[in-house]
């Protein structure tokens, strides 16, 4: 059986993906560089010297702009703290990361055999920098308006979702129960269910001794989170 010369596993080829994902690239070589990192580029001198990382460079300042364009067209109700905190929700690795995997980026990823090794096609730091490189690619190839066709419907799918996330309901419910001389609310675990690896927390709040919401969630903070929401809803509806 004959080894494979360059990679531990079959990359999807630049055209592939370029053909997969609709993408404008008549410029290959951009594509592939986006796609390539330092720990390939390192093994294979003799064939590349350019890695993503000068494009990432690029994609960072470029989905910063679409980002925030986007979400204050989609947002005209909402002041300038909520739209940054929505663009940082945005644009932070993770969040790239999961963009890349909805993309299936790690298909098409050239990597070093110790990078691949190591696990580097799921590895979010790989997944969102290589996201980042992608964009400046775009731009570089097609300019802005191909950006935003490209991110705008990974962005929508996220609409309802990142309003949840930059809210802070234990916050708002804080203030609430100290404005009307309350005191703090308290939180506690009632009951906890399921296996170690997929628990669901049960927690009530308390203000001045009273319960006044309950939440349940996969982590203690996000029970937390549901139980202040639950308790602002019947605040409101007093």
């Amino acid at each position: 059986m004959k080894p494979h010369t360059h990679s531990q596993r079959d990359e999807e080829s630049a055209s592939a993906f370029n053909r997969r994902l609709g993408l404008p690239f008549e410029n290959l070589s951009l594509l592939t560089r986006a796609l390539t990192h330092r720990s390939y580029a390192n093994e294979h001198a003799h064939e590349t010297s350019e890695d993503n990382e000068r494009l990432e460079f690029l994609g960072d300042a470029v989905l910063d702009f679409i980002v925030g364009e986007w979400a204050y067209h989609r947002f005209p109700e909402l002041p300038e703290g909520a739209l940054t905190k929505i663009r940082s929700n945005l644009v932070q690795n993770a969040q790239l990361a999961n963009f890349a995997r909805q993309i299936n980026l790690a298909a098409a990823l050239r990597l070093g055999h110790g990078e691949q090794a190591t696990g580097g096609h799921a590895r979010e730091s790989v997944l969102g920098s290589a996201f980042e490189a992608l964009i400046g690619a775009i731009y570089l190839e097609a300019g802005l308006s191909a950006v935003r066709q490209f991110v705008n419907p990974l962005l929508e799918h996220r609409r309802e979702s990142i309003l949840d996330e930059i809210q802070d309901p234990k916050s708002e419910l804080q203030e609430r129960s100290q404005s009307v001389k309350l005191g703090m609310p308290h939180y506690k675990v009632v009951q906890s269910s399921g296996p170690d690896h997929a628990k669901v927390f049960e927690v009530e709040v308390e203000i001045a001794g009273e319960v006044k919401g309950r939440g349940s969630g996969t982590s203690k903070s996000a029970a937390e989170r549901a139980a202040a929401k639950d308790a602002l809803k019947r605040w409101t509806s007093q």
